[in-house]
């Protein structure tokens, strides 16, 4: 008779590659545990981390507090953190949370089983925040449910060292996957049903920079929309200093390519970029959004921005919101700057009061919300495509799903529709969302 396997729980924070490696993680222990949403249950806990704001390593170190009697009940129970978080804390971790079980960084991910057994053979906490190892196994990723949109990691770490960004301290240096592996998956999670695929990384502009074969980034998205099957194609995230013409081009040549384009400006002050260290321009920043709209006039651009960073004067401030205006973001994600370890900017002098980023982050997002919903207003009577991915937030009994441009769309429609590409109506536009109705008769 089969052993039966134990349950695993993951608790996910932070950005799409977090959400990449957690599904990694999944599979690699699939031969001993199957997935619970029952965290009460779970035989392994494992908290998969951000780090990239402070806020962030807060919330997990509320949810280990929060644990703590879990873990007490359930002394069985394994509790692991991973990922930037335990790459950044490492043991100081281990020292203020004393009932984890595993502290395994970013690399560290495919260790995960070694881990857990060096655990149980010795009885002892498990640290492990090696950089830079030997490459690690292939672990494939299957496809659970309907067929939503498909994440696939091309490349890991950064070299940009931005002033405020801890990220090459905890991802360590970028590290390019072959391309050959990148066709494979991609192509196998479109033979399972995947229409949407998404390509990630910290810089995704500077992909194949010390692989042997030197392809480009541009030269592997020719590669992927060759694949029959697949209906569109994303990537995240690009650094404006390496956006070359050469990838414009491709938003021209490649109808499977989405009109869709994540562009971090950060500021819109020239003094701010440069104390950032950015490598480019606020000029050249929407020299950029102007080509891209060139190339594909229904390219819809979103961007990441940071109030109150170190010296930022009222004018640098303005000249943020100036650049929203002008670049016309179809959403933005924005933030209050917070010092990071190990980056330079948490010693710059000049840090801005507390208060000031709040108000200044208050008024730009009210701002960005005009923005959005003129964007969204845009699209209101037309019919688009939309990938179903599942029940509405807002409304139980709606499906929601994306648009090429990837905009949020809210219509009423059976559960058999989940993971289909269907038309639907646009007829109402909110900041955040669009509302519409089949465009096309479906039985129920």
């Amino acid at each position: 008779m089969e052993k039966p396997k134990r349950r695993l729980y993951i608790k996910t924070y932070g950005c799409q590659m977090n959400v990449y490696d957690s599904a990694r993680m999944a599979e690699l222990l699939s031969p001993e545990y199957t997935l619970t949403e029952v965290p009460e249950e779970a035989d392994l806990y494992l908290i998969n981390t951000c780090s990239i704001r402070r806020k962030s390593e807060e919330k997990v170190r509320s949810l280990l507090g929060r644990l703590r009697p879990l873990k007490r009940r359930r002394p069985q129970m394994r509790l692991g953190v991973c990922g930037c978080v335990a790459q950044q804390e490492g043991a100081r971790l281990l020292a203020q949370a004393p009932h984890l079980d595993l502290v395994l960084g970013t690399q560290a991910i495919f260790r995960l089983p070694e881990g857990l057994r060096q655990r149980d053979r010795t009885g002892r906490p498990v640290l492990d925040t090696r950089l830079d190892p030997p490459d690690p196994p292939e672990i494939p990723v299957r496809r659970v449910g309907p067929p939503a949109p498909a994440l696939v990691t091309i490349m890991t770490g950064c070299d940009n060292y931005c002033t405020y960004c801890v990220v090459p301290y905890v991802r360590g240096r970028e590290r390019s996957r072959p391309a050959d592996d990148i066709v494979a998956e991609v192509s196998a999670l479109v033979a399972a049903g995947a229409q949407d695929v998404t390509l990630l990384g910290q810089n995704v502009n500077s992909y194949g920079r010390g692989l042997a074969d030197g392809l480009t980034f541009p030269e592997l998205l020719r590669r992927l929309a060759g694949i029959p099957g697949l209906a569109r194609l994303r990537f995240t995230t690009s650094h404006p200093r390496d956006l070359s013409e050469e990838l414009i081009a491709c938003f021209a040549d490649l109808p499977v390519l989405c009109p869709h384009l994540h562009l971090p400006a950060q500021s819109g002050s020239d003094a701010v970029l440069s104390r950032m260290h950015r490598g480019y321009t606020r000029a050249a920043y929407l020299d950029q959004v102007r080509r891209l709209r060139q190339a594909r006039p229904d390219m819809a651009i979103s961007t990441d921005l940071i109030v109150g960073f170190p010296g930022e004067t009222d004018q640098d401030f303005a000249d943020t919101l100036d650049l929203m205006r002008q670049a016309d973001f179809a959403s933005a994600f924005s933030f209050k700057y917070s010092p990071r370890p190990q980056t330079l900017a948490a010693g710059f002098p000049d840090q801005v009061p507390e208060p000031v980023k709040t108000r200044r982050l208050a008024v730009l997002q009210a701002q960005q919300e005009e923005l959005s919903l003129a964007s969204n207003q845009r699209l209101v009577g037309g019919i688009h495509d939309v990938l179903v991915e599942g029940r509405s937030k807002q409304s139980g009994d709606q499906l929601c799903g994306r648009l090429r441009s990837n905009q949020v769309v809210n219509f009423t429609g059976p559960e058999r529709l989940r993971g289909s590409l269907v038309p639907v109506r646009i007829e109402t536009a909110h900041p955040h969302s669009l509302g519409g109705s089949l465009a096309v008769p479906v039985n129920p």
